[in-house]
């Protein structure tokens, strides 16, 4: 038994290792990137204060896209984990409810209409943020009978209410004439628009979601197993569910409110490390928020270097291209997943 011990927890060590390695490299990658890409050493020099002008411009202007990025991979892939355990379904993530377009409904509003006593620099985050909250509280509270809410019933709410809101959505781009291109855009999501002015609120909304659904990761574990058998050991099954669902949809909401919808990362990133390391979600939730954050940003960097006679690519389009065909590997090579049969 100790020598299992041991083994699991030289696999998480080796695991956190290699991410942590993973992430600085990609970060500096990131943070040298321009028209004319840094070298490794002008990059640690700016941030040792010896960078010159220009440098020093380069680098705080990538430096808070990274630092966003950081934020909101490590808050999608949180929030995928959890609602894979809540809904025991590893093909359960943050817009399986309809959050992501409810967000997109919201933004598309603030793009194309203009919001009396509401700045307009702030009306797409802000109706995103709301939309997205509020598509979470109308699927929830459509799916509770009597009391009580089914797993079931809550993921057929969540499908309907998103198919309802994205039809609504490709009316508004339909008719956006000129704004056209800035709801397919934000549809797509980025990181480029971001800034720090951002991530003062970003940063505590996700970091608060995030410590909120660690809370209950123990919770979570028995859930995994059925909720007849969490309420065994005495957890309150639909108090968790609430709270954690909650949590996830605070997190999703200031995520795609600034950065638009980005996908797979809070499907595919918690699937790998449950196979490495198991269902366990005290595990499993630190290092999908550390496994989040390194893959977001390294699909930054990618997506500002793989197609440059056209731009930067959205990101989204980004973890999609990477994210779809690894998680159809996956599934090919191992049929039944661990914490799952």
């Amino acid at each position: 038994m100790a020598s299992m011990k041991a083994k699991k927890a030289s696999k998480v060590m080796a695991t956190v290792v290699v991410l942590l390695v993973l992430l600085v490299i990609v970060s500096l990658l990131d943070l040298a990137w321009a028209a004319r890409m840094l070298s490794a050493r002008e990059v640690i020099d700016v941030l040792l204060s010896r960078g010159t002008w220009a440098n020093n411009l380069i680098v705080k202007d990538n430096a808070v896209r990274i630092v966003i990025g950081l934020f909101v991979g490590a808050g999608l892939a949180v929030a995928g984990a959890v609602m894979q355990a809540i809904f025991r379904n590893p093909m359960a993530s943050p817009y399986i409810l309809g959050l992501s377009s409810g967000a997109s409904l919201g933004a598309a509003i603030g793009i194309l209409f203009t919001i009396p006593f509401i700045p307009s620099i702030i009306t797409t985050p802000l109706l995103a943020f709301v939309f997205c909250f509020g598509t979470m509280f109308l699927v929830y509270s459509l799916s509770r009978t009597g009391g009580v809410t089914h797993t079931e019933t809550l993921l057929l709410t969540g499908i309907a209410i998103s198919a309802m809101m994205s039809a609504v959505v490709s009316f508004l781009t339909f008719i956006a004439g000129d704004k056209l291109e800035g709801i397919v855009f934000w549809s797509m999501g980025s990181l480029s628009n971001a800034t720090w002015e951002d991530l003062l609120f970003v940063a505590p909304a996700i970091l608060a979601g995030i410590f909120i659904m660690m809370m209950f990761a123990k919770d979570l574990n028995a859930m995994m197993i059925g909720d007849s058998h969490a309420m065994d050991l005495g957890v309150d099954v639909n108090s968790v569910r609430l709270i954690t669902l909650i949590a996830a949809s605070l997190v999703t909401a200031a995520a795609v409110s600034f950065v638009g919808v980005i996908g797979f990362v809070g499907l595919i990133i918690p699937h790998i490390f449950r196979i490495i390391l198991g269902p366990d979600n005290r595990l499993l939730l630190p290092v999908s928020a550390l496994g989040g954050a390194t893959f977001l940003i390294a699909c930054d960097y990618l997506a500002h270097t793989v197609a440059t006679a056209y731009g930067v690519l959205p990101i989204g389009v980004l973890t999609a291209l990477v994210g779809a065909p690894y998680f159809i590997y996956l599934l090919k090579r191992r049929k039944s997943e661990i914490g799952w049969s």
